[in-house]
């Protein structure tokens, strides 16, 4: 069964939030300020959690910045705010994704089930992920949460490449010989055109976030 953290102060939203969690198989455990939030996860054996903003003590804000320096644990904001500021903050900062109250329980049910799947697919060998891209190298698949990205064989191929060391930086003449298998000849503006397609596609489906990194002088790594 998997455990969730659900960080609320609303004692009738947390309760609500428990009850329906452990109807549909999961196993709930309350906190109702950031630092009890945060005193829990310390214990750690938590799969995901439910955030919510506005916590007393320390902020949702804070908590969120806290576990993502030293977790990739599936995090669901629950948030007032429904501005595209608010959004790529949150995105920003290391949110999987959100709920604007009042939300609809099948739609965090969903959303639930959603991040879990993504978490044990990201535990498999034949994926990699950073931020909230999957790749699927088995399925040549891309996506951005649970939305597949159009990507062309040498986009998902400079992708692959960087999510493989997403500290390093790539030279241009790096991604040419390992994606297209050829001497570099030094016109850089194949990769910049690639670069700036797979930018964009990116962008589309999470607007703000950076997911490539342009190092001047030398090249591109993954960002943020």
């Amino acid at each position: 069964m998997k455990t969730i953290l659900v960080a609320e102060d609303d004692t009738f939203i947390n309760e609500m939030l428990c009850e329906l969690l452990t109807q549909n198989g999961y196993t709930p455990t309350s906190a109702f300020s950031g630092t009890e939030a945060l005193l829990h996860l310390r214990q750690g054996g938590f799969d995901m959690m439910i955030l919510d903003l506005m916590l007393p003590g320390k902020t949702g804000e804070e908590v969120l910045q806290e576990v993502r320096a030293t977790s990739d644990m599936p995090i669901i904001v629950l948030t007032a705010m429904a501005d595209k500021e608010t959004t790529v903050k949150l995105l920003r900062l290391g949110a999987d994704d959100y709920l604007v109250k009042p939300f609809d329980n099948d739609e965090l049910l969903a959303r639930t089930s959603v991040q879990l799947r993504r978490t044990a697919l990201a535990a498999d060998n034949s994926t990699l992920k950073f931020k909230d891209i999957i790749l699927d190298l088995e399925g040549y698949d891309a996506c951005i949460g649970c939305v597949k990205v159009g990507l062309s064989k040498r986009e998902f191929e400079i992708l692959k490449h960087m999510m493989s060391y997403p500290n390093k930086v790539f030279s241009k003449n790096n991604l040419y010989e390992s994606v297209w298998g050829d001497e570099f000849m030094g016109d850089d503006n194949i990769i910049n055109v690639h670069i700036s397609k797979l930018r964009a596609k990116l962008a589309a489906l999470a607007p703000g976030v950076e997911y490539i990194k342009t190092v001047w002088g030398i090249g591109f790594k993954m960002g943020g």
